[in-house]
């Protein structure tokens, strides 16, 4: 999204909530327009611009929303049902009644999200030959967990501008390249 296209934004939501944005000086105002069109500068203005209306539709405590809920309904509105930790298990449980011989096909037909979670090929077999009760409640419960964290994790880092998902990509590979040398 452009400064322009932020203006047009932020008069939006100046119309919607004009006593919110009373007696605002130009500086202040400025200021407020390039925090969200640096925030927002991967977007698309016209989803931008959905996602505010949205909030604003649904809004029943008469304050405009913040950057942080804008970008969770441009999610809600840009990405897919992701799908819920008991059907990402339900996969799990379907993958390890074949994993005993064919662990690594299995694990490359789990999405991606699930890989992530479950590890590896080995892993998947290790589930495979251990105690059905066992892993239908603990490995079940400690899988689901780690599901839904890794997803919300993803769901934050999604959320984050590109400037600042580069530094944390710049920082991981210096952190990688430290471990190497040591």
């Amino acid at each position: 999204m452009t400064l322009e296209e932020t203006g047009v934004i932020m008069d939006i939501l100046a119309a919607a909530y004009p006593r919110f944005y009373a007696g605002r000086d130009a500086n202040d105002l400025k200021k407020a327009v390039e925090l969200w069109a640096g925030m927002f500068a991967e977007d698309d203005v016209v989803l931008v611009a959905a996602a505010v209306k949205a909030l604003i539709a649904t809004d029943d405590k008469g304050f405009p929303p913040h950057i942080g809920a804008v970008k969770a309904k441009l999610r809600q509105i840009t990405e897919p049902q992701q799908m819920d930790a008991a059907t990402a298990w339900g996969l799990v449980m379907k993958a390890t009644q074949r994993a005993l011989y064919g662990s690594r096909e299995e694990f490359g037909k789990l999405p991606e999200l699930v890989r992530r979670v479950v590890g590896s090929p080995r892993q998947l077999r290790a589930w495979a030959m251990m105690d059905a009760e066992t892993v239908q409640s603990v490995v079940a419960s400690n899988f689901q967990r780690a599901y839904r964290a890794r997803a919300q994790s993803d769901r934050e880092y999604q959320a984050l501008p590109a400037d600042v998902k580069k530094l944390i990509s710049a920082a991981a590979d210096r952190l990688a390249l430290e471990g190497r040398k040591e």
